[in-house]
């Protein structure tokens, strides 16, 4: 069979250094790979990863159809917009239509992001949730939470998993956590979790705790290995052998867990070290800080705990069952927090609305 690829958001900080790895990566042979781009400006860039920029609006069903049928992509890779299915759907009817003309199997990733799976988006926290449950997708449908964002985040898993299941479209939920570590790619090298910890601990003057626990945990890893695992599922989908799909395929990119505790203590101890915040302690916030913080990253005061706090147990081990070996252990986070830090000052992303997101990990 042979397969034409499309990676989404190749300028962001997952989707770039992905992009860059696929250049070595030890894959089976396939026909085309192409990036989608925002702006002509970036072809040059992403010609130097042995990609073939497309330029479409994904918003436009019409726009997805016609270049998944004129380059016959029958591979997404979708990283870009895990709060919305909209587009998703675009590319999955558009996969479900080439599949009917060539007879190919076709397949779609949607990268969402644990959050999906936390206190913050109604997920039990009292229990391990492995990703390789074969209930997950009934467990989204269940969540409730009161977070209209995070209601969206959870329906949008639900809907892309149950369009691809009705249209024969082999779907992939991929879950990016709390990612670390400098990107790889032309565009974004900055995460966004840890950004928003540095951003508001200058702007209060303090690393502020948002968790009711001090046992608050959350899945970790380093971007490099968050890209092999989009690389071990293309893998296996390249060879043609069977990766769990639609409701069983749930991937969650993560070495372990790590304290929140830790990770504020870290950063707190690097911006004090710089000069940034008043001591290295962690403190709470009242409503006061917790306006100013909201002010900060731009958002509503809800949103604020979502983006640098919360109560994750979902566990990785679908990764490891095809053959995923992470190379750092959730603890290096701690050995590279100084570099982190600096990463995050000297490219002005604390300040940066392009960082200043909810993001989904």
């Amino acid at each position: 069979m042979e397969y034409n690829i499309l990676i989404t958001g190749v300028s962001g900080y997952l989707g770039g250094t992905l992009l860059n790895r696929l250049k070595n990566a030890p894959l089976p042979k396939y026909h085309k790979l192409f990036a989608l781009i925002r702006n002509p400006d970036q072809a040059h860039a992403v010609k130097q990863y042995a990609a073939e920029p497309l330029v479409f609006d994904i918003h436009d069903y019409e726009s997805v159809l016609d270049n998944i049928q004129k380059y016959k992509i029958n591979v997404v890779f979708s990283l870009v917009d895990a709060y919305s299915s909209t587009c998703q759907e675009h590319f999955i009817r558009a996969l479900s239509e080439l599949k009917k003309k060539t007879g190919q199997v076709v397949h779609f990733l949607h990268t969402s992001g644990a959050k999906a799976f936390s206190d913050h988006a109604g997920a039990p926290v009292d229990r391990t949730i492995l990703d390789t449950e074969h209930s997950l997708l009934e467990l989204q449908k269940s969540q409730h939470t009161d977070l209209p964002a995070l209601q969206q985040l959870v329906g949008a898993n639900t809907k892309i998993v149950e369009l691809s299941e009705s249209l024969g479209v082999r779907s992939y939920i991929f879950c990016p956590c709390m990612v670390y570590g400098k990107g790889e790619g032309f565009g974004n090298q900055v995460s966004i979790q840890t950004v928003a910890i540095v951003s508001t601990a200058r702007a209060t003057g303090h690393v502020r705790n948002l968790n009711e626990s001090q046992q608050a945990s959350w899945p970790v890893c380093h971007v490099v290995d968050n890209a092999l695992l989009y690389i071990a599922i293309l893998k296996k989908i390249l060879s043609s052998e069977d990766c769990d799909h639609g409701q069983e395929g749930f991937y969650l990119a993560s070495s372990g867990r790590v304290a929140w505790k830790d990770v504020y203590a870290s950063i707190g101890a690097a911006l004090f070290k710089r000069g940034l915040i008043k001591d290295s302690a962690v403190h709470p916030a009242d409503e006061k800080v917790l306006a100013v913080m909201a002010e900060t990253l731009k958002s509503s005061t809800d949103m604020v705990a979502p983006q640098l706090s919360g109560e994750c147990t979902f566990t990785a081990k679908h990764g490891y069952e095809i053959g995923w070996k992470p190379l750092f252990p959730p603890d290096h986070i701690f050995e590279v927090m100084d570099e982190e830090v600096d990463l995050i000052l000297s490219s002005n992303a604390d300040k940066s609305e392009r960082t200043q997101r909810n993001g989904a990990f």
